[in-house]
């Protein structure tokens, strides 16, 4: 029923979003962890900044990464003088756009989980002279782990669905930008409706199993609440 095009658009989306939820995993939970402990007024225009992709029209977003990224921008000029090249219309140049426009979908569950947590769990594993890091991996970190889990998975599902942004940075190459919701709106410009219905039924499956995942992992609620 998939075309081995097809099947290439898949095993490339799928690569995308698993290196952008690693990658986010690593620079969002210390995000969050500030957001959920600070009290400094800088929390609430960062908050907003890290919130941004999720009303900013994504061909907004897009367009000045791509400047960004560009021969001109700062940081296609930084990556040309560490001799990687430019980013846009490459597989690292999505990474890097995914990146942010995934941003609030990994820091803001794990902010909520991290202030679920609360002070006094660490206040006791200060008593026990347990340093800041190792209370936090000890402590604060197995308390999350359902925090953790639905951002990785908003994250991942996500970036699967993204579409703007990716056309906007990596174009249409076969290959090595074109993911699968850039071969859907290819099937359906070329008339190949029973083809786009195919990858589009793969990725209505993926979503749904996505939200069946985070509504099992979501606790049960207590009698009487």
């Amino acid at each position: 029923m998939l075309s081995d095009s097809d099947l290439q658009a898949i095993w490339l989306t799928v690569r995308l979003a698993g290196t952008v939820t690693l990658i986010l995993l690593l620079v969002g939970t210390p995000i969050a962890w500030w957001l959920a402990r600070t009290t400094t007024w800088l929390k609430r225009p960062i908050g907003a900044v890290v919130a941004l992709p999720l009303v900013l029209p994504p061909s907004v977003l897009g367009f000045y990464l791509l400047l960004a990224m560009g021969p001109h921008g700062l940081i296609g000029q930084l990556t040309q003088a560490l001799g990687i090249g430019p980013l846009p219309f490459t597989f690292w140049g999505l990474v890097f756009a995914s990146v942010f426009y995934s941003l609030p979908f990994m820091v803001q569950p794990l902010q909520t989980a991290f202030e679920a947590v609360g002070d006094r769990p660490l206040e006791v594993a200060a008593t026990l002279r347990a340093s800041p890091l190792d209370a936090f991996f000890t402590v604060v970190v197995p308390l999350a782990v359902p925090g953790f889990l639905t951002a990785s998975i908003l994250t991942f599902a996500h970036t699967v669905g993204e579409f703007g942004v990716v056309l906007m940075i990596g174009g249409n190459l076969p290959g090595v930008t074109r993911v699968a919701s850039v071969q859907i709106y290819d099937h359906v410009e070329a008339f190949e409706y029973a083809q786009a219905h195919n990858l589009a039924a793969v990725l209505l499956t993926f979503s749904f199993l996505v939200l069946l995942a985070l509504y099992a992992w979501r606790p049960a609620p207590k009698n009487g609440a």
